[in-house]
């Protein structure tokens, strides 16, 4: 059928039915975190980790790096007030379900972001307490530490932080599973609602969850063999950020705890070799295995 260049074409109403299910909007995750070029880390990543856990990902950068797998070489904070202004933005047109707050670069930075969480009170926020980088670069100011431990613990549905942060937080020495419980029963101290501690033990992969109830502080002990590989750069922000999602999408702690540490795992294990450095985890490498019609059933056992 040939149509006429001034030919009007009219359908019958009766052709056409009007759809009434729609689908449904994916839970919105805010993560504040900061650039990292390489995208193993920070932001970039944190969106990836939104993205294959089903959630939709919004975002404030807290500070600019120049970095790669070999390091980290410079860190810029941004304008707090241009932080400020993003948050605002944000939360006055999207309904957020939770919140990953990773690297904060500054005192004044991190102060304006305990201010916007105490005034929204945004639900499912998990504070991944980064000081330092593997490389040994400061990410953060000694002004933002102290906002970290008087204001954004307090403020936290659950605090992730590795053995050495939880050292530094805390002012103990933690390496094992004795040390990461009296690490984490001093930032319930510090106001602390939930801790994980992760990365103590030697030959596993132990993660600590402790958490307040009505009976008071319980406790819940995950893990697994430790992966010998070059592919680790941002298993921190990967493992908070999909504790974020889990939260968002409805489950409760013990359960977030597993699954993040399942996905970092198998994350781990499918890695493509990045960089001369330490390379990033494959966020994404569910895109490219056939999606499980049965539970959880990552590469990587969790107990």
């Amino acid at each position: 059928m040939v149509i006429g260049e001034n030919e009007e074409i009219v359908f019958p109403p009766s052709r056409f039915r009007y759809i009434g299910h729609m689908p449904s909007a994916p839970p919105v995750v805010l993560t504040v975190a900061g650039f990292d070029p390489s995208s193993g880390a920070g932001v970039t990543a944190d969106i990836k980790t939104i993205a294959a856990h089903g959630c939709y990902g919004v975002a404030c950068i807290s500070a600019m790096t120049v970095q790669s797998t070999a390091g980290v070489r410079r860190v810029d904070p941004v304008s707090p007030a241009l932080v400020e202004d993003t948050l605002k933005e944000l939360v006055g047109d999207i309904e957020i379900a939770a919140v990953h707050i990773g690297m904060l670069g500054s005192g004044r930075i991190a102060r304006v972001i305990a201010d916007f969480l105490s005034r929204e009170k945004l639900p499912n926020i998990v504070v991944d307490p980064i000081l330092k980088a593997t490389s040994g670069a400061d990410l953060v100011d000694s002004a933002g530490a102290r906002v970290i431990v008087e204001r954004l613990i307090p403020l936290a549905t659950v605090v992730t932080p590795n053995v050495d942060e939880a050292s530094a937080l805390s002012g103990l020495a933690v390496r094992n599973p004795e040390q990461m419980r009296a690490a984490a029963n001093k930032l319930h101290e510090m106001g602390a609602e939930a801790v994980v501690v992760t990365g103590g033990g030697q030959e596993k992969a132990i993660d600590l969850l402790t958490f307040t109830t009505k009976r008071g502080i319980e406790q819940e002990i995950f893990k697994s063999d430790r992966q010998r590989s070059s592919s680790t750069h941002g298993t921190g922000c990967a493992f908070a950020t999909a504790m974020a999602c889990h939260l968002a999408l409805g489950r409760g702690l013990p359960e977030a705890v597993l699954l993040a540490k399942a996905y970092v795992a198998a994350a781990i294990s499918n890695a493509h070799p990045v960089g001369r450095g330490i390379g990033p985890v494959h966020h994404l490498y569910r895109m490219h295995q056939q999606r499980r019609t049965t539970g959880i059933s990552e590469t990587e056992p969790v107990h």
